[in-house]
C-alpha cells in the first residue's frame, strides 16, 4: 500500500489537494473516483457544458479539460520520477492550457470518454510501479516532490474540482 506523503515530500500549497483524500488504498481511491467522475459528468446535460457561474470563469467543459490536462501532466511527472530522470521540469500555465484547449469545440461525451480512458491507462501504470519507487523524488517548477505525493495530488485535484463544480456550477438555486 502507498502511504500518505509526509509534508516534506511536496510544496505546502498541495495540502489543498492531499488533505481532501481519506485514509486508504490510493489506487482503490483513484479507481472509485473514475467511476464516480464518469457518472457525475455524464449527468450534466450537454447544453450545460459551456455554462460558467460568473464572467471570466471557466466553463464546465473547461474545468473538465483542465482536469484531464492536469492528470496527464502530473502522471508524466510521476513517470519521470519513477524512471529516475533527474532533469528538472518547468511548471505550466493552467490558464493558457485552458485557453488553447478550445474545449468549447468538444462535446461533454467526448471529454468524459477521454477522461475515463486516461484514468484507466494511468491506473495500469500506477499499479505496476514498485512500492519503493513511490518514495523517489523529482523536481518540477523548482520544487522537489515525491512520487507518492504526486499520486495523492492527482486524486485530490480531481476531488477538489468536482466539489467546486457542485458548489458553484450545479447548485439548484
Amino acid at each position: 500500500m502507498i502511504d500518505r506523503p509526509l509534508p516534506d515530500e511536496y510544496p505546502e500549497y498541495y495540502n489543498l489537494y492531499i488533505n481532501l483524500i481519506q485514509e486508504g488504498d490510493i489506487i482503490g481511491i483513484l479507481e472509485e473516483q473514475s467511476s464516480f467522475a464518469q457518472g457525475f459528468f455524464s449527468a450534466i446535460p450537454e447544453e450545460k457544458g459551456d455554462y460558467t457561474y460568473a464572467f471570466g470563469k471557466w466553463t464546465i467543459k473547461e474545468v473538465l479539460g483542465h482536469m484531464i490536462d492536469t492528470e496527464r501532466i502530473m502522471t508524466y511527472r510521476l513517470l519521470r520520477v519513477v524512471r529516475k530522470d533527474k532533469q528538472s521540469l518547468p511548471g505550466f500555465d493552467q490558464d493558457e492550457y485552458v485557453l488553447s484547449g478550445q474545449f468549447f469545440r468538444r462535446t461533454m461525451k467526448d471529454m468524459i470518454d477521454e477522461k475515463l480512458l486516461l484514468r484507466a491507462a494511468n491506473l495500469l501504470m500506477y499499479k505496476n510501479i514498485q512500492e519503493e519507487d513511490y518514495m523517489l523524488r523529482g523536481t518540477f517548477n523548482e520544487n522537489e516532490i515525491s512520487a507518492r505525493a504526486i499520486i495523492y495530488i492527482i486524486a485530490g485535484h480531481e476531488l477538489y474540482h468536482i466539489n467546486f463544480l457542485k458548489e458553484n456550477y450545479l447548485t439548484s438555486s
